[in-house]
């Protein structure tokens, strides 16, 4: 805790949009409404790949993933700011700050690696059809998802602890709805030319270098597409990978305008606008695009639906008169094993 005023530093006051309430009561229903929706459709995601066998495959699994983190990320920041726009006390504790800031860096480090891993899947899938499986064998995927997670914690570790012990001569109010780094490196009451630098090398290596990749990956997804004889196929090829470039560009646009400045530059309620994208639109859009809209989702959301649908019809067959009646209550009678 920062005590560089001689006294004991116990929080922030998260400013948020409270110089205009009525926003504020807006948001808080649309922010609720979100944050339903993605929960809803991320644990869908998450459940299917988990129960249907037909789902056990790299790209579901890079999916659940990605679902799973995006789970995290909006639980990580959604519920403070919910509780910050409805009441008066805007207040969030040091360890709270600190828990935010670690949790939101990491998972947004590991959506930029694993998004970059996920083209690379596509690409595979689409260009090198027939040596996928050889290509994304599972030890594969369990380590490039492995890799993803501990690098985006790891530099959250670090980019947690620079940020974190910079003195802040008391200054606690922070112009923002959750705790983030370019926030923090404003409040600091000290030079943060080091780590205004460290931040940038930083978001350079999470941010344009997967986007490269991707971009190239679709490249030739792009190309191989090109080559398909059908106006049909080519058209639903187009549609689905226009879909997943949307995405990409709203989280990594938003991102990088976001990260890529100097923090003296920032327009604050600009900067705020571009944070609800990041951490609440886009965990609503992954679902929707890479997923909900796939016919092999909808069919395990069919089949698992159909599972309970019989599961029902023959609970209650069973427990029918007419099915109790034919039943052999002879007490010699036992079922084969």
């Amino acid at each position: 805790m920062d005590r560089a005023n001689g006294s004991l530093f116990s929080g922030f006051i998260l400013l948020g949009f409270s110089n205009r309430p009525q926003l504020e009561t807006a948001l808080f229903a649309v922010i609720l409404l979100i944050y339903f929706l993605s929960f809803l459709g991320n644990s869908t995601i998450i459940l299917l790949s988990l129960v249907d066998p037909h789902l056990h495959t790299p790209m579901y699994f890079f999916l659940s993933n990605l679902s799973f983190m995006d789970l995290c990320l909006t639980t990580c920041t959604v519920p403070q700011t919910l509780f910050n726009f409805k009441g008066k006390d805007k207040t969030i504790t040091y360890g709270g700050c600190v828990t935010q800031l670690f949790i939101a860096l990491g998972l947004g480090g590991v959506e930029c690696v694993l998004l970059s891993v996920m083209a690379y899947d596509r690409y595979a899938a689409v260009c090198r059809p027939l040596h996928y499986m050889v290509i994304m064998h599972p030890q594969l995927c369990l380590q490039l998802v492995i890799t993803a997670w501990l690098t985006g914690f790891g530099n959250s570790m670090v980019q947690t602890a620079l940020t974190m012990t910079l003195p802040l001569c008391g200054r606690n109010r922070l112009d923002h709805f959750f705790c983030e780094v370019p926030v923090m490196l404003k409040l600091a009451c000290t030079n943060t030319f080091i780590n205004e630098a460290e931040l940038f090398a930083v978001s350079v290596f999470f941010l344009v270098v997967p986007l490269s990749l991707i971009l190239v990956s679709y490249g030739h997804i792009t190309h191989a597409v090109l080559k398909i004889k059908s106006a049909q196929g080519r058209r639903k090829a187009f549609g689905t990978c226009g879909s997943h470039l949307l995405v990409v560009i709203i989280f990594f646009g938003t991102l990088i305008s976001m990260y890529l400045q100097p923090p003296s530059s920032y327009s604050q309620e600009v900067n705020k606008s571009i944070a609800l994208f990041y951490t609440l639109v886009t965990p609503l859009l992954n679902p929707l695009i890479y997923t909900l809209r796939n016919k092999e989702v909808k069919s395990a959301l069919r089949r698992i639906i159909g599972r309970g649908t019989d599961s029902r019809k023959s609970s209650c067959k069973a427990c029918s008169p007419k099915h109790l009646s034919s039943v052999n209550l002879n007490p010699s009678f036992h079922l084969n094993p």
